[in-house]
């Protein structure tokens, strides 16, 4: 992992190891507001779509014959 890191440093991309640090920490955190995001939405979504009357042996046998299970 050193090496991998003092050749990012070599391109001239970062100064400093610290630097690489923050900008992966600052990328993860992105990520993990990107897919919270995500995640609320489909709730959302789940939520605004009402109560199912199917049963869910149902609601199993529906998503199992739209995977091609």
């Amino acid at each position: 992992m050193s090496a991998y890191i003092e050749s990012r440093l070599k391109e001239g991309q970062y100064g400093n190891v610290s630097e690489y640090f923050r900008d992966l920490v600052r990328r993860d955190q992105e990520q993990r507001q990107e897919a919270m995001a995500e995640l609320r939405a489909m709730i959302d979504k789940a939520e605004a779509s009402g109560i199912s009357d199917l049963t869910m042996d149902q609601i199993r046998a529906k998503a199992r014959k739209e995977l091609g299970l």
